[in-house]
């Protein structure tokens, strides 16, 4: 493809993206294809000739649009928000445009250095401690990881590294081989799966801990849990605080963990992948007391702050933690001496080159500006609470827990089961689709307020197919009451803990 053809093909699909926005409440959120339907659909050889970026673009809008599920819909109300926004996908376009791989500074200097500068810029608009900011005196600094399941895995691994290093310095006697199976790892049984996965993936016991009635991990239960492992001769090594957990979108109270953790030299990592991004409004800081006590904290951006995937951004005290866990040198990665504070990423991460990512987040800053972003999520917010008021406004209908940022549980009074085949039914008519979690081992309904130009009449929306799915519901429940209230009361435990 020559450089005119490119300019045409880039010119059709930023036209097809740009209408794709435009008419996204004309499209149903949910695909209508059965499993393998691209597969039987493609040809089953690549092909051998060159073809047309017209007969591409045509095959696109044919085969593969009819297969997504519309994260960018107003009427998705799945998971959390993953962002995107014209600002970000022009950033987008010029990383791949320009193709660096910036894994040192030498690889490509801006790379480096617009990441530094970003990250400071966020840093400061969430009110981080200045030691977590690369423009400090100390040796903290902001990272661009992939994903918030990387940041979980990279603080493991580190805070494994530094643990081992830590004994063996202090008893030359021990043997790492021998100190590893006993490290331990904590969290909330809260948390999102990706950070039970880091457990997985970084060989350490991850162990889950019981949160309170508001789901939120408590001082005295990670306290009880550290005596309990050293007793058998067990080492504490790493705890993930959640500020926003998956299911309800609770806070863990750093103010309790940290001194515990800070006492015990155990790191903590702090992840407020989706809710984090909030802290750029001051009036919900105060959900953030106690981030002074962390080792690590990360957010994604590319969750609530308009930035497509993927774009999580990083912060820890201490950067030469990472170095020392990451460093493997080779003369090809020789790079430029300085007496300047500029890090060599490459040992702040898993893999060795990184793309262009500071791009995207530079451009929706600069666009947007603090306010835009802070307006964004209070607007944001102020739905979620619309949305509540409108389930309260039913009778049939309870909200619980209280709202939390974008998100609102709720369910049907009449019981579990009939909550349950009101998100079935729901997700088969596919106009609008959420996912379920617990509450105090109650079955419930999760709605997000996703989608950044979402408006109080697609909130409307949403209400009405909820609101008239329950009317069909509980019409066909005055008819067999009796026997639904005793599959409640025998099997309704059963599936909300498998819901878990």
């Amino acid at each position: 493809m020559e450089a005119q053809q490119f300019r045409e093909f880039g010119r059709a699909a930023i036209d097809l993206l740009a209408d794709y926005v435009e008419n996204i409440r004309d499209r149903e959120v949910l695909p209508s294809v059965e499993p393998g339907y691209l597969v039987n659909a493609l040809p089953e050889q690549a092909p051998e000739q060159p073809e047309g970026w017209q007969d591409i673009l045509k095959d696109f809008n044919q085969s593969i649009l009819p297969g997504i599920t519309h994260w960018q819909s107003p009427r998705f109300h799945a998971f959390y928000p993953t962002g995107t926004s014209f600002a970000s996908i022009v950033g987008s376009i010029l990383s791949d445009g320009l193709a660096v791989i910036g894994f040192s500074w030498m690889s490509s200097p801006a790379c480096t250095e617009l990441e530094v500068v970003t990250m400071n810029w966020l840093g400061k608009l969430l009110g981080l401690p200045e030691e977590f900011l690369n423009c400090s005196s100390g040796p903290g600094g902001g990272v661009i990881q992939g994903s918030a399941s990387e940041a979980t895995l990279v603080g493991l691994l580190v805070a494994k590294e530094k643990t081992v290093r830590k004994l063996v310095r202090e008893d030359p006697t021990l043997d790492e081989d021998q100190i590893k199976p006993k490290l331990v790892a904590y969290t909330s049984d809260q948390c999102n799966s990706s950070v039970e996965k880091a457990g997985l993936l970084g060989s350490m016991k991850m162990r889950l801990l019981k949160a309170d009635a508001d789901g939120r991990l408590r001082g005295e239960t990670l306290k009880r849990a550290f005596d309990e492992d050293r007793a058998q001769g067990l080492i504490p090594c790493y705890v993930i605080a959640n500020l926003g957990t998956t299911g309800t979108c609770a806070f863990d109270p750093l103010y309790e963990l940290g001194p515990i953790c800070n006492e015990a030299d155990v790191w903590l990592h702090v992840d407020a992948a989706y809710a984090g991004a909030a802290f750029i409004c001051p009036e919900y800081r105060h959900l953030m007391k106690g981030i002074e006590h962390a080792d690590s904290v990360d957010v994604n951006a590319h969750k609530w702050m308009n930035v497509s995937f993927d774009c999580s951004v990083m912060w820890v005290k201490n950067g030469y933690d990472l170095i020392r866990a990451f460093d493997v040198q080779r003369i090809y990665l020789d790079d430029v001496k300085t007496d300047i504070k500029i890090p060599d990423y490459r040992h702040w991460q898993i893999p060795l080159g990184r793309r262009f990512r500071a791009l995207k987040l530079w451009m929706v800053l600069r666009i947007y500006g603090a306010e835009g972003l802070r307006n964004h999520i209070r607007e944001q917010i102020d739905l979620a609470q619309y949305f509540a008021k409108l389930v309260r406004s039913d009778e049939r209908f309870l909200v619980e827990p209280e709202p939390s940022m974008g998100l609102v549980c709720f369910r049907l009074k009449d019981g579990e089961i009939v909550t349950r085949k009101l998100l079935e039914n729901l997700t088969n008519k596919k106009k609008i689709f959420m996912v379920a979690g617990t509450y105090r081992d109650r079955y419930v309904i999760r709605f997000v307020v996703c989608y950044r130009l979402t408006t109080k009449e697609d909130i409307d929306y949403s209400w009405k197919q909820i609101k008239d799915e329950a009317d069909i519901l509980c019409t066909d429940k005055v008819h067999m009451k009796p026997q639904i209230a005793a599959i409640d009361t025998l099997v309704g435990r059963e599936v909300c803990e498998k819901s878990k």
